[in-house]
């Protein structure tokens, strides 16, 4: 019986993937049998792979570790016969470098303390024995009272809202209701619940009259009152440290770390309760001046067809990285799988009509400053964007590709169906109406280039690993990552060969 059943089903998966392959749109499984075989039986996806998340290590934009990424992606791009692989720089600022962290409690007992610096902290002065100091809940006026030289202070309240659920995998649920899906681009978002510091920099906290501009704020208190560091919650449950910061802001000088919410909890309870509390912290980081650059990594694969060669179709994940993990989902999978997808291309000789090219993109955690420099450089103008077709970005997620947000996209949708359709067996299931925020296609949408995410598996992704200590090689399955390269190399491949661009509303 469970035979008949399995026989029904491939069937029925057959079945489906020949008329998807019957339809208008042209899919060559002559050319997927070469990428499938290539990505399958040579596949060089998890040396790339591992290169990036243990030879190389946490990429934080603006520092050594990113630039030595970028130069050793463009090294290979090269070495396997791609053209024109380069550097493109744009302004970035400040890098900085983490050199020394100690964090530990000292009284009323010995503890050693999980937690990490934000990145573009100032460096504490040496290392620093410091009273645990809770405020929240006080007014400026109650702050500026207290003795906070050399103080750790807690502005943030205990941690009762622990992230404990990962988005929803929408390629396993069923279809949104038509207005739901016809929200506007990136509705579902890219960090999920996104692991942001509870309460964090206390930017709103009460003066006791806000028609007083004048009045000292509750962050000027702490800061006028001389403390040695500011500590801050995580959301992560079990250990787990979500650690982002925006960008280098040279006119704040306070240290910041961010602790595990369990821990934060128990020095809070310990202070509310009475309890003299003292750590010893050490934060010892460098800021970097003297390159303000950084840079996005490009090569291409010329197109064989003299009148659709000036025509490019792209591909793109960030290279970047947070610095508590390794950033390994996020996103050191997605730049070994477009790698591939490219070297794939070049192994088998398939030549697209038009030119397909590959990109890195720098400082996506800080913005999408990467991609957004590079579409400001090279799309300037109508003419510019109409010469791209499609921009196809992996980012957010990990595991297979079960198909693409569409971004609203109803022509294109047929197009897709019908080049996912060879992968049943691989782990395609459907493309969805909706779109996904928050990552580099965004820049490609907003310049009037149709671009596009693919659906991954969201597991532990939005609870444990998206901008967290835990996002490490352990995650990742190789196998996941040949599935990515397999699937990306054919859809630029098909998008490369297409006698027309990929229609879209977004095209200005």
């Amino acid at each position: 019986m469970r035979r008949t059943l399995a026989s029904v089903a491939g069937v029925a998966l057959g079945v489906m993937a020949v008329a998807a392959w019957q339809a208008p749109e042209r899919v060559d499984m002559a050319a997927i049998a070469k990428i499938r075989d290539e990505g399958l039986n040579r596949s060089q996806v998890g040396a790339h792979f591992t290169t990036l998340v243990d030879t190389i290590g946490p990429r934080l934009a603006g520092s050594p570790e990113y630039k030595r990424a970028a130069d050793w992606s463009r090294e290979a791009l090269a070495k396997w016969g791609l053209t024109g692989a380069r550097l493109e720089a744009f302004e970035f600022g400040r890098g900085w470098q983490l050199e020394k962290f100690t964090l530990e409690m000292i009284e009323p007992r010995y503890m050693p303390l999980l937690g990490y610096p934000e990145a573009w902290s100032p460096s504490t002065k040496g290392e620093v024995t410091a009273t645990v100091a809770f405020v929240n809940g006080k007014l400026a006026p109650d702050v500026a009272a207290m003795k906070l030289t050399n103080a750790a202070v807690m502005q943030a309240a205990p941690v009762t809202n622990f992230i404990v659920a990962d988005r929803v995998q929408p390629a396993k649920a069923p279809d949104a209701a038509p207005a739901a899906a016809a929200a506007a681009p990136g509705a579902a978002g890219r960090g999920g619940q996104g692991g942001r510091q509870g309460g964090a920099g206390g930017r709103g906290a009460a003066t006791g009259d806000p028609a007083a501009p004048a009045a000292m704020t509750v962050d000027q208190a702490i800061r006028a009152g001389g403390a040695a560091v500011l500590l801050k919650p995580s959301r992560g449950m079990h250990g787990t440290v979500f650690v982002q910061a925006g960008r280098d802001n040279p006119t704040d000088l306070m240290p910041k770390v961010v602790l595990a919410g369990e821990h934060y909890n128990m020095l809070a309870r310990l202070a509310q309760q009475g309890v003299p509390v003292k750590i010893r912290v050490n934060v010892q980081a460098r800021f970097l001046d003297q390159d303000r650059n950084s840079y996005n990594v490009l090569a291409e694969l010329p197109g064989s067809d003299a009148a659709l060669r000036s025509e490019i179709v792209m591909i793109g994940a960030h290279l970047d990285s947070w610095h508590t993990g390794v950033g390994a989902t996020d996103n050191a999978d997605g730049a070994a799988v477009v790698m591939e997808a490219m070297r794939i291309l070049k192994a088998t000789g398939l030549q697209g009509r038009r030119t397909i090219r590959v990109a890195l993109w720098a400082a996506e955690e800080e913005g999408l400053l990467g991609s957004r420099a590079w579409v400001r450089q090279h799309l300037p103008d109508t003419g510019a964007r109409d010469k791209v077709s499609v921009y196809f970005n992996i980012d957010p997620g990990k595991g297979p590709i079960y198909g693409w947000y569409m971004e609203n996209n109803d022509e294109a949708r047929p197009i897709f169906d019908a080049w996912m359709a060879p992968f049943t067996d691989l782990g395609g299931l459907k493309n969805v109406r909706q779109g996904i925020g928050n990552t580099d296609h965004l820049s490609f949408i907003a310049a009037g280039v149709p671009g596009f995410n693919p659906i991954q598996d969201y597991a532990d992704y939005d609870v444990r690993e998206h901008h967290t200590n835990a996002d490490t090689p352990e995650r990742i399955k190789v196998d996941d990552l040949k599935q990515n390269a397999i699937v990306l190399a054919s859809f630029i491949y098909h998008a490369a060969m297409r006698t027309e661009q990929i229609p879209s509303s977004v095209r200005k």
